[in-house]
């Protein structure tokens, strides 16, 4: 009786100082007059506006306070961040989408003072929106614009390694990186032997140490840098010569490849190494980093006119009879000559470019005219698709007299034309100034046993209007009032379904 007793007040005694500790507890977390621990409360605010933060998406209405801008250090903190698999969810990835899917970034018309100067900074040094494009990731996702025809096409199984050629001066930061991101995220890296960045003569800061440390560890890009500004069709040769690849592909420094654009130009010039091939290019809008594409459907090939300027026009209808799916490749003409692949034996044995030529205009003709005349075929392919930002103006500045585009244009003019040269010449006054020395060139199509121009427009490029060709040439001036005004309509595009009307005649001085 008396151990049951001890038992019964033992236990007593343990209820007693369990609810003495536990009131003791209580009173201390629940002090101060009733109030709650501040860290009970905020704590879970925090964790939701983490949370919120972390999952916030585009608000078109408050960009401003959504997402920051996104400096050129920071995008290296981003790829960091990207590529990154190791880090245990330490680095998280950036949690906004912008221009995802090749979707458009629109920017609030209502812009703070201050990134209303950063937009038109963007615009004035790179003459596209350089603010959108540093929203967006520079590994940001695209639509596949391939025909359904070309997903199911199996390629040559022993495809060339291509060296990716890319020249650039001042290019926006987020735009050169999104450039070579593309094609290394969306290539086979056995076919890519290396990617070329060709510096021709850059000047702007992030364009010198930063983007060698940025590269430092992706062993496929090497960056060749011009002792001075060569412009775009000599900084090409110096890429050339430092290509180890059997192809050279040319690419524009704001440009972004889509799914499967390599394979099938390598294919064709696996299966011939004259062929010289060009992808689709498709639009990156300047304004929003919109990626517009179309099907094989809406596919052109180059041209030309008279005053060696290249257009795009339609597939002719002969050329439409040739093949079964609108997807395979078709003969061009010409190319526009920014992004395309070749051989680079052919491309050698071709001349590559003429070294008279200065800065930039009219070597994509010149190498199109040889290309078909010596010996070779030039295609567009439309099951490879590459984006390209088309800019309304050059944001570059050259020296001043000098009209480069004629003085290259009469060189080619020279080399190529034969007796058709005598048309360029009508439209530019038959002043050809000084053009250079062109014997090595003519010495070079003669070695090379090229066929006669006039073999090109019959057999290539028979839909082109030939002047000569006309019943008639010349003005038709308007003697009764003085003899200074002709019959004539004007040229612009918003123009283009005016009435033809009486005009300044041409050659007098004026802005025609």
């Amino acid at each position: 009786m008396g151990v049951l007793w001890r038992k019964r007040s033992l236990l007593l005694k343990l209820v007693v100082i369990v609810g003495t500790a536990w009131f003791t507890i209580a009173f201390l977390l629940y002090s101060d007059n009733g109030a709650t621990s501040p860290n009970r409360i905020e704590m879970p605010e925090m964790l939701r506006e983490r949370e919120n933060r972390e999952n916030r998406v585009l608000d078109r209405e408050n960009v401003e306070r959504v997402v920051p801008f996104r400096t050129a250090s920071s995008l290296k903190v981003e790829r960091r961040e990207e590529k990154r698999e190791d880090d245990g969810g330490v680095l998280a990835p950036p949690q906004d989408n912008y221009g995802e899917m090749g979707k458009p970034v629109v920017l609030p018309a209502n812009l703070s003072a201050d990134v209303k100067k950063m937009v038109d900074d963007g615009w004035l040094k790179n003459a596209f929106n350089q603010y959108a494009s540093d929203l967006i990731s520079v590994h940001r996702s695209l639509p596949d614009p391939r025909d359904e025809w070309c997903k199911k096409q199996t390629y040559h199984s022993r495809l060339p390694s291509t060296s990716v050629i890319i020249c650039f001066h001042n290019e926006a930061w987020s735009v050169l990186l999104r450039t070579v991101h593309s094609v290394l995220d969306r290539s086979p890296s056995d076919l890519i032997e290396e990617v070329i960045l060709v510096d021709d003569f850059s000047d702007m800061e992030h364009t010198k140490e930063q983007l060698e440390e940025y590269w430092a560890k992706e062993p496929k890009v090497r960056i060749v840098r011009a002792k001075k500004r060569e412009g775009l069709i000599r900084a090409r040769l110096i890429g050339a010569a430092h290509a180890k690849g059997k192809v050279l592909t040319y690419l524009d420094s704001h440009c972004e490849c889509a799914l499967g654009w390599l394979e099938p130009l390598l294919d064709r010039i696996a299966l011939n190494p004259t062929n010289v091939v060009c992808p689709v290019i498709d639009v990156i809008d300047d304004a929003t980093l919109e990626f517009h594409y179309h099907d094989s459907g809406g596919v052109n090939v180059g041209g030309f006119d008279w005053n060696l300027q290249f257009n795009w026009h339609a597939v002719p209808e002969h050329e439409k009879k040739k093949h079964k799916n609108t997807a395979e490749p078709v003969w061009s003409p010409t190319m526009a000559g920014g992004l395309f692949s070749i051989d680079k034996d052919f491309f050698e044995r071709l001349g590559t470019y003429d070294d008279g030529f200065d800065i930039w205009g009219g070597e994509n003709l010149e190498l199109s005219f040889k290309t078909w005349m010596c010996g070779g075929t030039l295609e567009i392919v439309p099951c490879s698709h590459v984006g390209h930002i088309f800019r309304k103006r050059s944001p570059y500045k050259w020296r001043q007299g000098v009209n480069v585009l004629r003085r290259n244009s009469v060189r080619l003019a020279e080399v190529w034309l034969d007796e058709y040269a005598k048309y360029y010449y009508q439209r530019i006054g038959n002043e050809k100034d000084d053009y250079g020395d062109v014997s090595k060139r003519k010495e070079l199509r003669k070695n090379l046993g090229c066929k006669s121009f006039k073999w090109f427009l019959d057999t290539i490029y028979p839909e082109l209007f030939i002047p000569g060709e006309a019943v008639a040439n010349g003005e038709i001036r308007n003697l009764g009032y003085g003899g200074k005004t002709c019959l004539d309509s004007p040229a612009r595009k918003a123009d283009m379904h005016k009435p033809a009307s009486l005009y300044p005649c041409h050659r007098q001085g004026g802005n025609q």
